[in-house]
């Protein structure tokens, strides 16, 4: 089996760059972020914060995250639920990031992403899938941008999703993934940070047709 690891910040263009890539070569995309908003969405409806650790390890156990594949794109199913289309809420964003850094959700996800990573040739992007769930793998990414282009990326992004302009502002949209930043490089489970055999790319002025050819490039040559 063949593994890419791609990592970086909030709105570097990990899982756009992913999917195209997964594409191009025939992997399977695993998106880790998405199973980790779904994490959040589950402790939600149950009305459980990230502070309440006996009823999260309690729970873990009755939670069930799957992957699959319609008409080409990825579905999270939560439960035997498609939750996809509410994974992208920015208060489920917010809440995953905050149970991302609970050792025992992070430990019960990294053994099941590592199983996919085991079955298939995969592209899997996150926050520390080259330093921790998937440390041997073929070729590391460390994908990152300026604040103020990643800003205006998920603007952007929101708007095609039918948000309301007039509900967005992208001065705040930046400080919130520069909070989003600090708290995913200093917590102190599994802290954002580059591979030390990473490739850095920072796709600020990039094309995303330019960093799928350059990463095709380094999979050529590793492989």
């Amino acid at each position: 089996m063949y593994s890419i690891a791609i990592d970086g910040p909030a709105g570097a263009g990990k899982s756009t760059i992913a999917k195209a890539l997964s594409k191009k070569l025939g992997f399977v995309y695993i998106d880790t972020g998405a199973m980790y908003r779904a994490v959040a969405l589950f402790f939600l409806e149950k009305g459980i914060k990230e502070s309440d650790d006996e009823r999260i390890d309690k729970l873990l156990d009755d939670l069930d995250i799957s992957i699959k594949y319609a008409d080409g794109e990825q579905r999270v199913f939560l439960n035997g639920t498609d939750v996809s289309d509410k994974l992208r809420q920015e208060e489920i964003g917010k809440l995953a990031s905050k149970f991302s850094a609970v050792k025992s959700v992070r430990e019960k996800l990294v053994a099941l992403q590592r199983k996919l990573a085991e079955r298939e040739n995969v592209v899997m992007d996150g926050r520390d899938i080259g330093t921790v769930v998937l440390p041997d793998a073929d070729l590391k990414i460390y994908l990152s941008a300026s604040s103020g282009v990643r800003a205006r990326r998920r603007y952007l992004e929101l708007i095609e999703k039918g948000f309301d302009k007039s509900t967005l502002n992208e001065g705040e949209i930046e400080a919130e993934i520069i909070k989003r930043d600090e708290a995913d490089m200093n917590r102190e489970i599994s802290p954002l940070k580059q591979a030390d055999d990473a490739y850095y790319l920072d796709t600020s002025d990039m094309t995303l047709k330019e960093v799928v050819s350059k990463i095709l490039a380094m999979v050529k040559e590793e492989r």
